[in-house]
């Protein structure tokens, strides 16, 4: 099953992302809120993968600079493409903006998840919201003019 992904602002979005980044971060991770919600959201373009019944099971967002942030996918839907779907679209939307490359910083579970499509780890791992992360950078190649 492949998601419908929608892409929007955070005004129009929030109300449907909030909920599924509480349930992750908040919930299941242990980041505490004040450190959920950033300046981050307003600037950002913002992508949600939806089930058929549309509710939604994955969120995701892009930075002006090329930065992914982010992530999260519902449990139930963990390892069907989800994730893949999404990223994938954030990564036509950073290409549409001519962005040469993106990067993120990936909780260190998911290394593999983010070098199978595409994502090579770079620097030491370090500490963010009490989780152990690494960055990691996809380099986009350009498409053809015409």
């Amino acid at each position: 099953m492949q998601p419908r992904i929608i892409e929007g602002d955070w005004a129009s979005l929030a109300p449907r992302a909030r909920p599924l980044r509480i349930e992750v971060f908040v919930e299941e991770q242990g980041v505490p809120p004040e450190l959920e919600w950033d300046e981050h959201d307003a600037i950002s373009r913002h992508f949600l993968a939806l089930a058929p019944d549309e509710t939604v099971i994955g969120t995701g967002r892009l930075l002006p600079d090329g930065k992914v942030g982010r992530m999260a996918v519902a449990r139930a839907w963990r390892g069907r493409g989800v994730g893949s779907a999404l990223l994938e679209a954030i990564v036509d939307a950073a290409r549409r903006d001519g962005h040469e490359a993106l990067v993120l910083a990936a909780q260190l579970h998911a290394l593999p998840f983010y070098a199978n499509l595409g994502f090579e780890a770079f620097g030491e791992p370090f500490d963010e919201a009490g989780l152990p992360h690494r960055m990691m950078r996809r380099r986009l190649a350009r498409r053809p003019a015409g």
